[in-house]
C-alpha cells in the first residue's frame, strides 16, 4: 500500500472565512445540505446522520462510511479521518480569506491505496472532492 494524495479544485465561497469555518467544523451544520442532494444521488443514500464532530453515511454500493473531525485550526483547516472506511484515508478542508466577503477552499485527501486498485479509484475519488469543493460554495453560511 501507498499513500496518495489527491487534492480538488479551488472553489470560491461568497461568504466571510469565519462564517465559513464556523459552519464547517460543526458538522452538525451539514444536515442542512440533505435537501440540495440531485435526486439521481439521493436514492442511493440510505442513511446520513451528523453531529458537531461527525458525520455518517451510508450509500449504495459501498455502505457505510464515517468521518470524524481530529484537529480544527481556525479559520483555516479542518482535519478528518475516516472511521469507517474501504479505504484508511484522511480528508481536510483548507480555507484561505480572499478578501472581507469571500473565501477560498480546497479539499485534500490523503488514501492507502495498494497499486492494483490505484487505477480503478483514483478517478472516482478525484470526483467526489471536486464535487465536496462544489458543494462546499452553495452552503448558506449566513444562517
Amino acid at each position: 500500500m501507498s499513500t496518495t494524495t489527491f487534492e480538488s479544485k479551488i472553489t470560491r465561497i461568497p461568504a466571510p472565512i469565519d462564517m465559513v469555518y464556523a459552519k464547517l467544523s460543526d458538522l452538525s451544520h451539514l444536515e442542512a445540505l440533505r435537501d440540495r442532494i440531485p435526486a439521481d444521488k439521493a436514492e442511493k443514500i440510505k442513511d446520513m446522520r451528523f453531529d458537531a464532530d461527525s458525520c455518517m453515511i451510508n450509500v449504495d454500493p459501498v455502505g457505510e462510511m464515517a468521518f470524524r473531525i481530529i484537529d480544527r485550526e481556525p479559520p483555516k483547516t479542518i482535519k478528518f479521518t475516516a472511521e469507517k472506511s474501504p479505504l484508511p484515508l484522511f480528508l481536510w478542508i483548507q480555507l484561505v480569506a480572499i478578501d472581507e466577503q469571500s473565501t477560498k477552499t480546497r479539499i485534500t485527501v490523503k488514501a492507502e491505496i495498494n497499486a492494483f486498485l490505484k487505477p480503478m479509484l483514483s478517478k472516482p475519488i478525484q470526483e467526489a472532492i471536486d464535487r465536496m469543493a462544489e458543494m462546499l460554495t452553495v452552503i448558506p453560511y449566513n444562517g
